[in-house]
C-alpha cells in the first residue's frame, strides 16, 4: 500500500494547480523561526542514518510516545540506537492515521527518497534500509538538505547567553544559506521558575554583570541585546502563556526580583507583575534596534512531571491554553504605541480558536509607514490540523490583510521537518482555487499568482530586513 502523494498533492482544482506550480513552488523559503540547531549548519553536519533525519523529541512528540506506551527512556534518550528510535516511530505511526504527523513523516519520505511505501511495523526494516542505501551512495548534508528544500534563510531560535560561534562560522564559512540568530529571552523572564536564579548567573557571566538588582538585569540584557545586533539578529520571538497588564512601580519591581534572587516563593501577583515590566522593556529595546517581535502565545509547557524528571524543562509535554488575553493585549501595545516603542509585531495564537480576536487585535495598531507592521502570524504549534492552517487563512481573508502576511511560522525543528513548507503552499493554494471556483474569488490568476507569490516570499523578504 502507498500513500497518494503526486505532483498535484492537495491540489484538487485546475486553479489550485496553476498557482501552485506557476507561482508558489519555485519560491524560496524564508524560515523567520526555526528550532533547527546552528551547528547543524554551520559545521554542515552529514547524515548517514534516516533516524537521525527524523526528531522525536520534538516538543509535542513525547505525548503520543507515551501514549502507545513507550517508556520515557525511549522517547528522551538520545544515545538510542538509531534503529530502535526508527521502528518506535513506525511501529506507532498507524495510531496516528489521519494526523499531521502521519501525513508529513510519509510527504517527506515521498519528497527526500523517493519512497511512497506506507510506514508501518512491518514494512519499518525495509524503509530504514532503503533511506540508509540511499544515504550510504550520498550521504545528505544539512546545507544540501536546505538547498533540497529552497532554504535561502534561516532564523534560528537562540538565549541571550548563546556565544552565536555558529553563526559566525557559518558566516565566515561562506555558507549558501544565511542563518541569523533569534533574541529568545523566555528564561529571564520565567521568574517562578526553579532554575532562574541560576540562568541570572549564567546570564550576568555572559554579559559580564554583576547582577544584584533589576537594574542590573536590564543592563546585561542590552550588553546581550546589542552583542545579538552586531551578529545580525533582527528578530525576537517570546514565547508566552498569555499577555500580562498587571500595574507596577519600578520600585515594587526591585523588590519582587530581590526576592526571587533570594529563593523565595513569588505571590502570582508578583510574577505577573515583573514579567509585564520585563516584557515591556525588551519590546523597547526591539524597537530602539529596529527589530521585528514575534509573540507566540497560548501555550502552557512542561506538563509532565514525570517526563520533566527525566528529560528537564523545555522538553515537551506541551497543551494549548484557553486564556482571554484580548484586554491585556490591548493594554501591552496600548502603551508601547503611545511610548512610540511598537516596533513590527508578529502575533501568533497557537490556539487556532484565537486567531479572530488576534487579526482584529492586530489592525489596531497599523502604521502608514510601515504596511501590515502588527499581523497574525501564520502559526504552527507542533502538527495543527491541514484545517487550522485553512483557517487561519480564512480569518486573514475576513479580517485582514491576506497580501500583506509574511506566510506561516514553521517550527521546523528537525531537518526533513522543512516540508511543512510546501505543504503550506500547497493548502494556500488549494484554498485560494476553492474560492474561485465557488465564485468568492475572482478568477484573476495574476491578481492571485502575485499574492501567492507574496505570502510564499517576497511579504517576508521585505518586511524583516534581513537582507
Amino acid at each position: 500500500m502507498a500513500l497518494s502523494i503526486s505532483e498535484n498533492f492537495l491540489l484538487d482544482t485546475l486553479q489550485a494547480q496553476e498557482l501552485y506550480h506557476q507561482h508558489a513552488a519555485g519560491l524560496p523559503v524564508i524560515d523567520y523561526q526555526s528550532g533547527i540547531q546552528p551547528a547543524w549548519v554551520a559545521e554542515d553536519d552529514v547524515f548517514t542514518n534516516v533516524a537521525n533525519l527524523f526528531s522525536t523529541r520534538r516538543f509535542c512528540s513525547g505525548s503520543p510516545l507515551k501514549a502507545m506506551g513507550e517508556g520515557e527512556k525511549d522517547s528522551a534518550d538520545t544515545d538510542t540506537d538509531a534503529w530502535q528510535r526508527f521502528k518506535s516511530w513506525a511501529d506507532m505511526l498507524p495510531y496516528l492515521v489521519g494526523s499531521e504527523q502521519y501525513l508529513l513523516t510519509h510527504l517527506a519520505l515521498k519528497t527526500v527518497f523517493g519512497i511512497d511505501t506506507l510506514l508501518n511495523e512491518q514494512t519499518a526494516k525495509a524503509v530504514y534500509d532503503a533511506c540508509n542505501e540511499q544515504l550510504a551512495a550520498r550521504p545528505l548534508t544539512m546545507r544540501g538538505l536546505l538547498q533540497r528544500f529552497g532554504v535561502e534563510c534561516v532564523c534560528t531560535t537562540d538565549d541571550p547567553v548563546a556565544d552565536l560561534r555558529s553563526h559566525q562560522v557559518a558566516r565566515e564559512g561562506g555558507a549558501e544559506v544565511k542563518m541569523l540568530p533569534t533574541w529568545r529571552p523566555d528564561r529571564a523572564v520565567n521568574i517562578e521558575r526553579l532554575d532562574f536564579r541560576d540562568y541570572i548567573y549564567q546570564l550576568g557571566q555572559a554579559a559580564d554583570v554583576d547582577i544584584l538588582r533589576f537594574t542590573d538585569l536590564l543592563e546585561a540584557l542590552q550588553r546581550r541585546h546589542d552583542f545579538f545586533a552586531a551578529n545580525g539578529c533582527k528578530l525576537s520571538d517570546h514565547r508566552l502563556e498569555e499577555f500580562y497588564d498587571e500595574p507596577y512601580t519600578d520600585s515594587q519591581i526591585e523588590i519582587i526580583f530581590e526576592k526571587a534572587m533570594r529563593g523565595q516563593e513569588l505571590f502570582k501577583a508578583e510574577a505577573r507583575q515583573y514579567k509585564h515590566s520585563i516584557l515591556s522593556r525588551m519590546a523597547e529595546m526591539d524597537s530602539d534596534a529596529g527589530w521585528t517581535q514575534q509573540y507566540h502565545y497560548g501555550m502552557i509547557c512542561d506538563n509532565d512531571l514525570s517526563g520533566r524528571a527525566v528529560g528537564g524543562l523545555d522538553t515537551g509535554f506541551c497543551a494549548m491554553d484557553d486564556y482571554s488575553t484580548a484586554r491585556a493585549m490591548l493594554s501591552f501595545f496600548n502603551r508601547l504605541q503611545q511610548k512610540g516603542k511598537l516596533t513590527r509585531t508578529l502575533l501568533v495564537d497557537v490556539n487556532p480558536s484565537g486567531s479572530d480576536m488576534l487579526c482584529t487585535m492586530a489592525g489596531n495598531f497599523q502604521d502608514t509607514a510601515c504596511p501590515g507592521k502588527v499581523q497574525m502570524g501564520i502559526g504552527w504549534w507542533g502538527d495543527i490540523p491541514s484545517a487550522d492552517i485553512a483557517r487561519q487563512l480564512k480569518v486573514l481573508l475576513r479580517y485582514g490583510l491576506l497580501g500583506r502576511s509574511v506566510g506561516v511560522s514553521g517550527g521546523v525543528s528537525s531537518p526533513l521537518s522543512y516540508v511543512r513548507y510546501d505543504y503550506f503552499r500547497r493548502i494556500l493554494c488549494r484554498e485560494l482555487g476553492n474560492d474561485v471556483v465557488q465564485g468568492l474569488l475572482p478568477h484573476d490568476m495574476q491578481l492571485l499568482g502575485s499574492t501567492v507569490e507574496n505570502v510564499c516570499y517576497h511579504n517576508a523578504r521585505c518586511y524583516f530586513d534581513f537582507y
